[in-house]
């Protein structure tokens, strides 16, 4: 078979299964971690729908949906940066900068994937046998998550402090979406629980770029120029505090809180808690990566602490329906 050679001099393998092998690891599948939060919605739902077959598998349609729009972001992102991810320390390594994928697949990708999610979302919301208005909802929060991000990527990641905070968004959006596409009730509290612990997450990964590259950080990444360990370090003090205050108030507040005589979920706590400090001890203490989607593959105690999370809340929700 033909071989194409890489921007970095080394030949391919053949065209066909190393493509697609690097086009998969430009789209970023251990991000898709993130997109769990669409999920919280039907755990802490009022209603007990983990026994309801159809509202499953909409909540994980939407979440597949999640991951394939997100990942044509990273792909969109890694063609705008390639340059600079080329000077990068561990960003060069990126099939993209690497020259193991091509510019022109890669936007052939997000040419195929965008539009296929529309169909699936235009699908459901109008050719479906039992069409949802909530496939509606979930399209407008959706096309706002692009639009966001997309934002992000061709500018306003360069702006101080709106960056971070776009990041945070996104998350939020995930949540939002998940009780969009099955029509359940989120709370506030909750959607501040989401904001506050994502805009910490992208603060410790913005104290640990600036930290790892130092003065090279600003040639990378020009908004870390504005930033310091310092004002990060004061930064994730006040957020981490934020985020206790408000899952701790989003315990007793959730929808799902409404049906117990004892506010059960406020003993999940002292896991987050934990998790917290943890996430902390590894960017501060051991100056690990801050991107959470890497540290919790690589911490046994963290990933130990968020598993342990979702099984007590898990074994609190199903109570709950054995009970009701």
């Amino acid at each position: 078979m033909e071989e194409i050679r890489s921007t970095t001099g080394r030949s391919d393998k053949p065209i066909g299964t190393s493509n697609i092998r690097h086009l998969l690891r430009a789209m970023r599948p251990r991000q898709w971690v993130k997109n769990v939060f669409v999920f919280s919605a039907i755990v802490f739902a009022k209603e007990h729908l983990l026994l309801d077959a159809r509202a499953v598998g909409t909540i994980v349609t939407a979440f597949l949906l999640f991951c394939f729009v997100s990942s044509s972001i990273y792909l969109l992102n890694d063609l705008v940066d390639i340059e600079k991810d080329r000077q990068h320390p561990e960003k060069r390594f990126r099939p993209l900068p690497a020259g193991d994928l091509s510019p022109s697949l890669a936007f052939g990708a997000i040419g195929v994937v965008l539009p296929t999610c529309l169909a699936v979302i235009g699908y459901n919301i109008w050719a479906a046998p039992t069409p949802d208005k909530g496939w509606m909802w979930f399209a407008l929060v959706i096309g706002v998550y692009f639009v966001l991000q997309s934002s992000y990527t061709f500018g306003l990641k360069h702006v101080v402090l709106v960056d971070v905070f776009i990041i945070a968004a996104g998350f939020v959006l995930r949540a939002v979406a998940g009780a969009a596409v099955i029509s359940v009730e989120i709370t506030a509290w909750w959607i501040l629980s989401v904001f506050f612990l994502a805009l910490f997450l992208a603060l410790g990964k913005r104290r640990t770029e600036l930290q790892s590259l130092q003065q090279k950080a600003g040639d990378h990444r020009p908004i870390l120029q504005e930033y310091s360990t310092t004002f990060l370090y004061y930064l994730l003090l006040i957020v981490v505090a934020c985020t206790i205050i408000v899952y701790s108030q989003a315990t007793f507040t959730a929808p799902m809180a409404q049906a117990m005589s004892y506010p059960y979920l406020i003993l999940t706590t002292p896991l987050v808690v934990f998790a917290l400090f943890r996430y902390l001890f590894l960017i501060i203490q051991n100056e690990e990566s801050g991107d959470i989607a890497d540290i919790i593959f690589q911490d046994r105690p963290l990933l130990a602490t968020i598993v342990s999370w979702a099984t007590m809340v898990l074994m609190i929700k199903i109570s709950l329906m054995v009970r009701g």
